[in-house]
């Protein structure tokens, strides 16, 4: 797992959003989709916490041939291709 929140975002009060990226190692597309939350976090209060699926049979099995695949609190995932402006417009609506 890895966590990224920039710290230094906003308001003290503001509580950053939980993301999960579901992924797997060598896997370019995830590499990318990592890369742009680590963007995003730079402007947007959200905490990623990265989830390698082969270290779990059932993610493994939901998400082999759709990652990366991004989750949100409520329930809502976008998977590849991911594009930046629809990832932005999804965590500014949470």
């Amino acid at each position: 797992m890895h966590i990224c929140y920039n710290k230094s975002m906003g308001s003290k009060s503001a509580t950053p959003r939980q993301v999960l990226l579901y992924s797997r190692p060598g896997c370019h597309l995830c590499d990318d989709a990592a890369e742009l939350l680590e963007r995003l976090a730079q402007r947007i209060p959200i905490a990623i916490t990265e989830v390698n699926i082969l270290g779990d049979l059932d993610l493994y099995e939901r998400y082999k041939h759709n990652i990366p695949v991004i989750a949100l609190a409520d329930g809502r995932t976008l998977a590849a291709p991911i594009r930046a402006d629809a990832l932005e417009r999804l965590l500014v609506e949470l």
